[in-house]
């Protein structure tokens, strides 16, 4: 309806909140008795004016008596406009029909009134309207065409999202060969400050968003992992940024050995080990993950066989009552385990790459492993074109070319056939999220194979050939 439609004005680029403001002629029936408001009310329910975010019943122009807005079709001073039940509380004179003007401004428009207002009708296919989230800032990902706008788009927004201070727009996306997964970005509207806080997964993490990687898109993600990892187990994190698995999963009474290349994240994992009171259960690395893959098992080792660090002892949940008669709770001591139970490896534009360190990676402890204690399982995210057709998030035990292909590329890294474990249930393919038009990241779950774990590699074999 074009009335209640905010003012155009295409050539706006700073915003002038001053220009939205509206007076919109309408009619209104003023009840001569507030006794009979909700009765009036019931009786024009037909009349009235329905409009989203607008209160229907106002005090009259005086300020004296309240009115009900009724429908732009009725007018006051033609009564052939008027439904047989507003004469007859006319004649009744129980209401008196008045010409009433409504006033809208600025904060009644929504964000998507003011953008059709101001963009070009060629340019309103696609108003941006999503962005990411992360503490008090704003991360969009605008294309071209809304570059002109993009400050005035950013005011808007912050305008309308109280609890947001910051808007920022990505200016390249993350490079695949970055180190650090960071993206260059610029400040379009708020203050520029990156350090935020976030909780997810029942933890807080404080960072700054503009020097590690963070996505909040991934918390579905997050917990799904957590969840496959049980109490007392070890987790090797190999890139564990600020932390969202390993600092739940501490949580969780998890043994998590945590690592990250980037020194800002190595500092904020440390500032979340500690803030979520996880010190017990999560040791946090500033490593190369080609060197922590396979140091990570002598870390965990010399830990757990060292009488002052092979257990933890945790204190009762619950303190005895002076009047309880039964004897106190004695604290819980938690063994280390001498092997991981899993590696996650979450870098799905690299992490492939880094199978061939787990090659021998327990050439030199086969003895720790048997049928009740069997290799560590491996949770790798990568991306991937999209399938061609699924309906569940697992492609496991398909013959999807998607699963196809990660198989043979696992394959090809570890210097294993993969076909006889694919076929075990305990090997999945699931499917995360959406990346791209096409292109997915999924997250390849499976028991790191005898034949890659226990073989000596290249250089190792070599130097036994050499000793014979």
């Amino acid at each position: 309806m074009s009335l209640f439609r905010p003012p155009i004005n295409r050539a706006m680029r700073v915003l002038d909140q001053g220009f939205f403001t509206k007076e919109v002629p309408l009619s209104a029936a003023r009840v001569f008795d507030d006794r009979f408001i909700t009765r009036c009310r019931a009786d024009l329910a037909r009349d009235m004016l329905k409009l989203e975010r607008i209160s229907s019943v106002r005090f009259d122009p005086e300020g004296k008596k309240k009115c009900l807005l009724l429908r732009p079709e009725v007018k006051a001073d033609d009564p052939a406009t008027w439904s047989p039940t507003l004469k007859g509380l006319v004649e009744a004179e129980k209401v008196g029909v008045i010409p009433y003007l409504l006033k809208l401004d600025y904060d009644y428009w929504t964000y998507h009134d003011i953008m059709t207002a101001i963009l070009p009708e060629e340019d309103q296919d696609e108003i941006p309207v999503g962005f990411t989230q992360v503490g008090h800032i704003a991360h969009l990902n605008l294309r071209p065409p809304y570059d002109p706008y993009k400050h005035l788009l950013a005011q808007i927004l912050l305008s309308k999202n109280p609890h947001l201070r910051t808007i920022i727009n990505k200016t390249s996306t993350i490079d695949p060969g970055s180190t650090f997964r960071t993206f260059s970005y610029e400040l379009l509207a708020g203050d520029p400050d990156l350090n935020v806080e976030m909780k997810s997964s029942d933890c807080i993490f404080h960072f700054d968003y503009s020097k590690v990687y963070w996505n909040s898109r991934l918390s579905t993600e997050h917990r799904r992992l957590v969840a496959l990892f049980k109490p007392g187990e070890a987790v090797c994190d190999v890139m564990a940024g600020v932390g969202p698995f390993a600092v739940p999963a501490g949580r969780k009474g998890v043994f998590v050995w945590a690592n990250d290349l980037n020194p800002e994240s190595y500092g904020s994992l440390s500032d979340a080990i500690a803030r979520n009171k996880v010190t017990q259960f999560v040791r946090p690395h500033n490593e190369d993950a080609k060197t922590f893959i396979p140091n990570s098992v002598n870390y965990l080792l010399k830990t757990a066989t060292d009488p002052s660090t092979s257990s933890i002892t945790l204190p009762p949940k619950s303190k005895p009552s002076r009047s309880s008669l039964k004897p106190p709770q004695p604290p819980t001591t938690i063994p280390l385990p001498l092997t991981f139970s899993h590696y996650v490896l979450n870098l799905p534009a690299s992490s492939l790459t880094f199978l061939p360190h787990f090659i021998g990676l327990y050439a030199s402890h086969s003895h720790l492993f048997s049928q009740s204690q069997p290799l560590p399982k491996i949770h790798i995210h990568t991306f991937a074109p999209k399938p061609t057709s699924t309906t569940t998030n697992t492609i496991s035990n398909s013959t999807s070319n998607t699963e196809s292909a990660i198989c043979a590329e696992i394959e090809k890294l570890l210097d294993v056939k993969l076909r006889s474990i694919w076929e075990d249930k305990e090997t999945v393919v699931w499917d995360v999220r959406d990346v791209a038009p096409g292109k997915r990241m999924f997250c390849v779950s499976f028991r790191l194979p005898e034949e890659a774990a226990l073989r000596l590699p290249v250089q190792a074999r070599g130097e036994e050939d050499g000793k014979g």
